[in-house]
């Protein structure tokens, strides 16, 4: 039996992050996990890219324009998506993790969901660096991961 893992390798590797400025304290925090997981695996800040956007449901649109560049390895969103009184929540958290889905399938491109979903404020920040660890870091793990798995696959003829 062959086995294909995923390493943490990323050495010459070029990712780029999406973030959501909404709840921007609580994905400030994510950035900077992502950010750290990228650098303690040896990706160069020049192989890094940070592209801002309003808000998780913008982040579909943004990381099919960066994993459809050919520039590259993988592509990591993040974003909060906190409840409230409304149904709000229920569209914006649905379209934006069937939106990364979509451009995972579409593009061949790893893309990686971080967009936190939780009840409440407290929720998203134990999650963005507090007692649940720090999401934007395990996004940043899974893209380069699936960067690597995706190199041993093979290839079209």
């Amino acid at each position: 039996m062959n086995e294909i893992t995923g390493t943490m390798d990323a050495r010459g590797r070029r990712f780029a992050i999406a973030a959501a400025a909404f709840n921007d304290m609580v994905v400030s925090n994510l950035v900077e996990g992502a950010l750290a997981s990228f650098r303690s695996a040896g990706v160069r800040e020049e192989d890094l890219v940070l592209v801002r956007v309003p808000g998780a449901f913008e982040l579909p649109l943004a990381a099919r324009k960066l994993a459809g560049s050919g520039q590259f390895d993988a592509v990591v969103c993040l974003g909060a998506v906190i409840r409230g009184e409304t149904a709000h929540f229920d569209f914006v958290a649905g379209q934006a993790a069937r939106g990364i889905q979509d451009v995972m399938a579409q593009t061949g491109v790893p893309v990686a969901f971080g967009v936190l979903t939780t009840e409440n404020l407290s929720q998203a920040l134990e999650r963005a660096g507090g007692k649940h660890g720090n999401k934007g870091w395990d996004a940043a793990v899974a893209a380069m991961q699936m960067a690597s798995v995706l190199e041993q696959l093979p290839k079209k003829e």
